[in-house]
């Protein structure tokens, strides 16, 4: 029955947005940022954070999944939501990258190999499912901030692949390979989508409501694909590996400029929709898809640093992933906070938004 507990906590997980791996990937990467900086004890509480979220959404999804097949199948279909699948991918793989800096390799291949399959999965489904099976047109309206995360799948593969190829001997030429072609496929998502996204803020009419957390993805697709460049940068040498590192690190240095300057333009995108138009700051699933970008910023800057001995770059990491740890914070509150009201129920009169806010964008 809708009205019981366990009628409320099933249509929590029929409206339960794809995105919501989101929670992973901020909770890993800030854990990584913490590890990065030797703040041990912030770093394994964050890292239990992101283990338990990922096993609690893989579990709801794989309800969701067989309960509710055709909410599945209708996010599919959705560019406006579709795209959230991609988080699975990203979450896995910074949950992989944290669990190796600790030396579980095992495991965190295993993650890799997951996140490279549905990665290559989901990589040619979901474009044709979300945007060029469907009969109408045009569809750059439809463009939003979460196509980044297209951008942030690949990268992530990257990631892992890079991280773990100089540690694992027998397989680093198939990690090298991986890194750099996940790595470069990655490069030409970021100028597609860009374009895409760009063209959609240019030739259609913008609401304050349009411009959602999810647009700091833009930042964070470069943030990562920074950080894997980094982590290629520093892979052992292989044939793929050589003829590519030179490329990378150039490039890897003019998006971690890129992404810096994008910064000031998506503060003041957030000024302009809740204090000029006075759209309410509570908490939505989405804001999940902000705190990813500021960790993965100061955790690539970091990484920039070491890889390219460049000082001035590094403070921004260890300056900023206490900044990024405190946003953290204050979601995570807010999302406890939304679980609590819903496990209670709805209270009478509520919103459509007030209703759902844990479940969906």
């Amino acid at each position: 029955m809708p009205g019981t507990s366990t009628g409320r906590l099933s249509s929590i997980v029929r409206d339960l947005t794809p995105g919501y791996f989101a929670l992973v990937m901020a909770s890993g990467i800030i854990s990584v940022g913490m590890r990065q900086h030797d703040h041990v004890t912030v770093s394994v509480v964050l890292l239990g954070v992101c283990i338990a979220a990922f096993v609690v959404l893989i579990a709801l999804n794989v309800w969701r999944l067989v309960v509710h097949r055709d909410a599945v199948a209708a996010d599919f279909a959705d560019p406006a939501r579709g795209f959230g699948f991609f988080t699975f991918i990203a979450g896995a793989d910074v949950l992989g990258v944290r669990l190796a800096m600790d030396s579980h390799h095992a495991l965190a291949l295993v993650l890799l190999a997951v996140g490279l399959v549905t990665w290559l999965l989901l990589g040619y489904v979901l474009p044709w499912t979300t945007v060029l099976g469907r009969a109408e047109r045009p569809l750059l309206d439809k463009a939003n901030g979460t196509w980044f995360i297209w951008v942030v799948a690949a990268q992530s593969v990257a990631t892992s692949a890079a991280t773990l190829q100089p540690v694992l001997a027998d397989l680093r030429d198939a990690l090298g390979i991986v890194a750099v072609f996940s790595w470069s496929v990655g490069m030409c998502l970021y100028a597609a989508v860009g374009v895409m996204v760009s063209l959609r803020l240019l030739l259609y009419d913008l609401q304050p409501t349009d411009l959602s957390p999810p647009y700091w993805v833009a930042m964070g697709a470069s943030a990562i694909t920074v950080l894997a460049g980094a982590r290629v940068v520093e892979m052992a040498d292989t044939p793929m590996v050589d003829a590519a590192r030179g490329l990378v690190a150039g490039v890897s240095l003019t998006l971690w400029a890129f992404g810096t300057w994008l910064i000031p333009v998506l503060v003041a995108a957030g000024w302009w929709r809740h204090y000029v138009h006075r759209v309410p700051l509570t908490y939505e699933p989405s804001l999940w898809s902000l705190v990813f970008p500021m960790g993965m910023y100061t955790v690539a800057s970091t990484a920039l640093s070491e890889a390219d001995h460049l000082p001035l770059v590094g403070v921004f990491g260890a300056v900023g992933i206490w900044f990024a740890f405190g946003v953290w914070c204050v979601v995570f509150a807010g999302m406890v906070g939304a679980v609590g009201r819903a496990a209670l129920g709805p209270r009478e009169g509520a919103t459509v938004s007030q209703r759902s806010d844990i479940s969906s964008y």
